[in-house]
């Protein structure tokens, strides 16, 4: 089968599911995407092979990436994702980082994150989608973890879960680099 081919199926496919794991009709769909119902179907069934502009549009108002509206895996599949393919967010001169490790689509978006902050920094997020919520666990250092105005120290070894919907500061005020690891779990778009 021609890559072509294979990307019109798999996009055919992976948007049936996830607008029926949405609860969405074509006529809601193509509302929030602001295409038209019968571009919808059409993709639907195979039967065209849209701009990237409708593809975007459409994995915005599912609320997931094109990656996996492209996506062509078959069935039951383990995604190992190696270190060099990690993806580094943002970083610091003094060598603070953030690194997306792995993510997933499950009922919605699912990721799991390095985080390394250096003596003195930090690092701000504002209010993330209403029902997110962190898990965060400490390896090293100790983390200072604002929330909603609130300080909280986990040291290493400790974790802490929040709801991220409102302002939050990832800080280190110690003297050591703080190391974590964060999941951030997002409620799927309704």
């Amino acid at each position: 089968m021609a890559d072509l081919d294979l990307l019109t199926q798999s996009l055919a496919r992976n948007v049936r599911r996830w607008r029926s794991e949405r609860g969405f009709t074509l006529e809601a769909l193509a509302a929030r995407a602001g295409v038209s119902r019968g571009m919808l179907i059409q993709i639907e069934q195979a039967r065209t092979n849209p701009s990237l502009g409708t593809v975007v549009k459409v994995g915005d108002a599912l609320g997931v990436s094109i990656t996996t509206l492209l996506d062509f895996e078959q069935g039951p599949t383990v995604r190992v994702v190696p270190a060099e393919q990690a993806v580094r967010l943002w970083h610091t001169d003094a060598g603070s980082f953030s690194r997306l490790l792995a993510g997933v689509e499950a009922p919605g978006p699912l990721e799991m994150w390095e985080w390394r902050l250096m003596p003195g920094e930090s690092s701000p997020s504002d209010p993330h989608p209403t029902g997110t919520v962190e898990l965060v666990h400490v390896t090293a250092g100790e983390l200072m973890l604002t929330v909603d105005g609130v300080a909280h120290r986990v040291p290493a070894g400790a974790s802490a879960s929040f709801e991220s919907d409102t302002p939050h500061t990832y800080g280190n005020e110690g003297d050591a680099p703080m190391e974590m690891i964060m999941a951030v779990s997002v409620p799927p778009v309704r």
